[in-house]
């Protein structure tokens, strides 16, 4: 009977042991993610810009989404977008921020400073831990990772990842293919054709009422993918408008080389015979957009990215901008062929600070990671389905000729071009859009009808894809060390001004290219560009 009793408490005992150590176990396993401790909603504060169409971040239909999803609390703190990024820094400044700040704008010195001074937490461990598709995205887009760590390994911030095919491939040249056919010409394929194209244009009546009132060539300054060189100086040297490339694995400035002299050349030529309009280095958008929708004047050809900036492509009736399709990239006389290319990660849009504390960092990571997905890309752009968007029906086709997966919901717009979006987020903060999901929707049946544009663009840009072949550089994607930090601001817009004051004046004869060329390039030493370059050197090798 005794050892019936002791072996009984023996195995009683060891039942305890086992039970202190599972709850020890168990401990463990809540403790790691004490967000998960209750069922009570986690309070996140958050700091972000108030955009158009959302009218209140509290009762947004997707913060709400968000919440019930995440077990989460918003605790929004807004600023309209135009004085957003002072009241960051001031907020920064006083050390009085939220837990988490959205559509944060970021830069690479920013960054750096600011998570080196502890202000921004290192997402490395919350990523690796929490955050799934961040981590997949990192492995499946180089260009993420390149952009996102910083020098001494950390990530500071997460930017937004927003693919587009024809933001990629932005200068394109537009050109009225009536006025071609009219002519008995063909769409130009070198510097050479384009030439005599814009002469015939000119010269021959096209628009055919008796008065030679056409208008060759026109642009705006300040358009996106505008600009006089944009497009033209990509037959003579690479040209993506931040005068940097990277030749040999040496980071050069090309309006310095003897390629832009040639390019300068050209382009005077054009301008002096009257084939580039006299008001392209002063006119802005709003008066090309005048210009090529009166209905006494035509347009040969347009330098912009979207042709929608500047004709009502969504007015039934005005259908003058049917008659224009993209030039594809032109080859220059030294065979030169090439389209700007433009693709990175850009600046830091989701910060978590140290504010947060663990469970609040673990609910921040997790609600960036949504994001990240594409059920969350597609609802923080589009809103919710049946709403912004449908599952496409069987048999539609998409941007690629496969079975679609969405389909938009077309709305009306208001009077001022603006749709509803407070079911929404558009895009704020971070996200995934992939090229992959944006050329999953339909595609429109007719690409110049009514509300077809993004199909139509995303056609336009597949003709210069194939012309994409120098490395680049891209300014927002590097990390400037912060010793060349203050230097690289400064210098970035006092040279592009430089630029292009002296490109209007060569274009226009203001300045002669043979022989004020070696001033011009000798006024570049006076402003540290050998200084600016290395730092961008350095960033490069790192």
């Amino acid at each position: 009977m005794k050892k019936h009793v002791l072996k009984l408490m023996s195995l009683v005992l060891v039942l305890l042991v086992l039970s202190a150590c599972s709850s020890k176990d168990s401990d463990k396993s809540t403790s790691a993610d004490p967000a998960q401790d209750s069922n009570k909603p986690v309070k996140l504060s958050v700091f972000a810009p108030q955009t158009v169409g959302i009218e209140n971040m509290d009762v947004n239909k997707f913060s709400k989404y968000l919440e019930e999803k995440l077990n989460i609390k918003f605790d929004w703190s807004t600023t309209p977008s135009a004085a957003f990024n002072d009241k960051k820094l001031l907020l920064l400044a006083s050390g009085d921020y939220p837990a988490v700040i959205l559509g944060a704008e970021l830069s690479k010195a920013d960054q750096v400073k600011y998570g080196q001074q502890g202000a921004f937490l290192p997402l490395n461990d919350l990523i690796d831990q929490y955050a799934p598709n961040i981590k997949q995205a990192m492995t499946d887009l180089p260009y993420l990772k390149e952009g996102m760590v910083a020098p001494d390994g950390n990530i500071y911030a997460l930017p937004k990842i927003n693919e587009c095919l024809h933001c990629t491939y932005y200068q394109r040249m537009w050109m009225n293919t009536e006025w071609l056919e009219k002519l008995d010409l063909e769409m130009p394929t070198t510097t050479d054709e384009f030439y005599e194209v814009l002469k015939a244009f000119k010269e021959k009546d096209p628009n055919g009422n008796g008065i030679a009132d056409e208008i060759p060539f026109t642009t705006a300054y300040d358009d996106w993918g505008g600009g006089v060189d944009t497009f033209l100086m990509n037959a003579f040297i690479y040209n993506d408008g931040t005068g940097l490339m990277v030749k040999d694995g040496q980071v050069i400035y090309a309006p310095i080389q003897p390629e832009w002299k040639e390019g300068l050349k050209y382009l005077r030529k054009l301008f002096q015979e009257g084939l580039i309009d006299k008001a392209v280095f002063t006119q802005n958008i709003d008066a090309v957009k005048q210009l090529v929708n009166k209905p006494d004047v035509a347009v040969g050809s347009l330098g912009a990215a979207n042709i929608g900036n500047a004709f009502q492509v969504n007015d039934e009736n005005n259908t003058r901008h049917k008659a224009y399709d993209v030039v594809p990239p032109l080859k220059g006389p030294s065979g030169v062929q090439l389209a700007g290319y433009m693709v990175g990660v850009g600046n830091g849009q989701f910060v978590i600070t140290n504010k947060a504390t663990e469970e609040q960092q673990i609910s921040a990571i997790r609600l960036a990671d949504y994001l990240f997905s594409e059920e969350g890309t597609v609802m923080t752009t589009w809103g919710f389905e049946g709403e912004g968007w449908k599952k496409a029906d069987s048999g539609e086709l998409d941007y690629n000729g496969e079975p679609a997966k969405y389909d938009i919901i077309q709305k009306e717009q208001s009077a001022e071009g603006q749709s509803s979006l407070d079911n929404t987020w558009w895009q704020l903060g971070t996200m995934q859009m992939l090229n992959s999901i944006r050329e999953s929707f339909v595609a429109p049946e007719d690409p110049m009808g009514k509300g077809a544009i993004d199909y139509r663009l995303w056609l336009a840009a597949k003709k210069y894809e194939p012309y994409a072949k120098p490395e680049v550089v891209y300014p927002t994607d590097v990390f400037i060390d912060p010793a060349d930090t203050l230097l690289v601001t400064q210098m970035t817009k006092t040279l592009q001004d430089y630029v292009d004051s002296n490109l209007a004046q060569f274009v226009t004869g203001n300045k002669d290219i043979d022989k004020d060329w070696d001033n011009y390039v000798a006024g570049f030493k006076g402003m540290q560009l050998d200084a600016y370059l290395a730092a961008y050197q350095k960033a490069l090798d790192q």
